[in-house]
């Protein structure tokens, strides 16, 4: 049997190659980071207690203290159904690892962020993907996640609050996902590391977890939290599935740090999550308007649906370009980077991050808008 050709991650490759060279990079998915500083505070008991820390070997799936905080987010959920993972680009990983094999079929939502994509592809599984609607504000195409789905399906992998477009599932289109999965026995792999970071609803995204017996539900301390280089994440679900997905977990990377488990544990506490939480709104709140009134003033260039959570959105573009060949003519000529739409397998569509001060989005947009003018 012939060797599956390995699919790179089209997206994670080009900001590897670009994000420590550009001026302003409007590719990065979460908000402005927080620094160690602003998370510590003068809080001097944790200053101490981080100063005397023996570097060691955490708790294998996470210590206890930062499993607890997890479990706390989700309803019904105890520490034995939370596995602590570096990032939530490992979670998904050792998840599909464990869900799916050579010639089982996954459906997935699609645009997305495609690591998943990539993942089962390159196990030899095949991606059948379901839309959301770029000409229904994204909504979920209820009817072809249900002709895609068969006997066959393994997993329905979505991303909920989206990444490109920021779309929420409304309360109809997680039940569809539901009532797929149940119609097969299929499992759900939720990526949600955009709940808490809503622009418009003050409440947080429902989780996939609890709703249905079959769901292993991803999180990460990047998006909303603003601490991406902690390198944190984590799976919640069934415990049986937690302890099988543990043993890929130690042949991949063994365990988070032991400071970053203390790190998260902190963040997620209930004296500074919220104060996290905030700030990241903040930001979202802010930039958008940025980002919107922008667009507005380019005379019909864009088409775009307003994302209802997350750092960035997904718009399309009414040029006669390919969306990389842009992508990589705005880093030479101006140096902002953008998110081409061929990575998530949409062409003439931009992914532009804008949970940045303003000052900065307004300097990378006059700087596109010029390359756009001779185009």
């Amino acid at each position: 049997m012939a060797k599956n050709k390995f699919q790179a991650f089209e997206l994670e490759f080009c900001q590897s190659i670009w994000e420590q060279k550009v001026e302003i990079n409007l590719t990065e998915s979460g908000v402005h980071p927080v620094t160690l500083s602003e998370l510590i505070g003068d809080d001097s008991d944790l200053q101490e207690k981080l100063l005397a820390l023996e570097i060691n070997y955490p708790h294998v799936n996470g210590i206890p203290l930062l499993r607890e905080s997890i479990a706390a987010l989700y309803d019904n959920a105890h520490t034995e159904n939370v596995l602590v993972t570096v990032g939530a680009a490992e979670a998904n990983q050792i998840a599909i690892q464990t869900l799916i094999q050579a010639g089982d079929e996954i459906a997935t939502v699609t645009p997305t962020y495609k690591q998943v994509w990539g993942i089962a592809e390159n196990l030899g599984a095949i991606v059948k993907p379901f839309a959301l609607d770029s000409r229904n504000n994204w909504a979920l195409d209820i009817d072809q996640l249900n002709a895609q789905v068969n006997a066959n399906t393994k997993v329905i992998a979505v991303v909920n609050p989206n990444n490109p477009t920021g779309h929420i599932f409304t309360e109809a289109e997680m039940n569809a996902v539901i009532a797929a999965a149940g119609r097969v026995g299929a499992w759900i792999l939720a990526d949600e590391v955009y709940r808490g970071a809503e622009r418009e609803q003050t409440h947080e995204t429902c989780s996939f977890f609890g709703r249905y017996e079959k769901v292993i539900a991803v999180g990460s301390m990047s998006k909303a939290y603003g601490l991406p280089g902690l390198r944190v994440g984590w799976i919640v679900g069934p415990p049986d599935m937690v302890e099988d997905i543990w043993r890929r977990h130690e042949y991949s990377t063994i365990t988070a740090t032991m400071l970053s488990n203390h790190l998260a544990a902190h963040a997620l506490s209930a004296q500074v999550r919220p104060r996290l939480l905030e700030r990241a709104r903040k930001y979202i709140r802010g930039g958008y308007p940025v980002l919107q009134q922008w667009m507005d003033s380019q005379s019909g260039l864009f088409s775009y649906t307003p994302p209802q959570a997350s750092a960035v959105t997904f718009i399309r573009y009414n040029l006669d370009i390919n969306s990389t060949d842009l992508m990589h003519k705005l880093i030479e000529e101006t140096g902002v980077f953008v998110a081409a739409g061929d990575s998530f397998g949409m062409d003439k569509h931009l992914r532009i991050a804008f949970g940045q001060d303003k000052a900065i989005l307004e300097d990378a947009f006059s700087r596109i808008e010029g390359v756009l003018k001779k185009l």
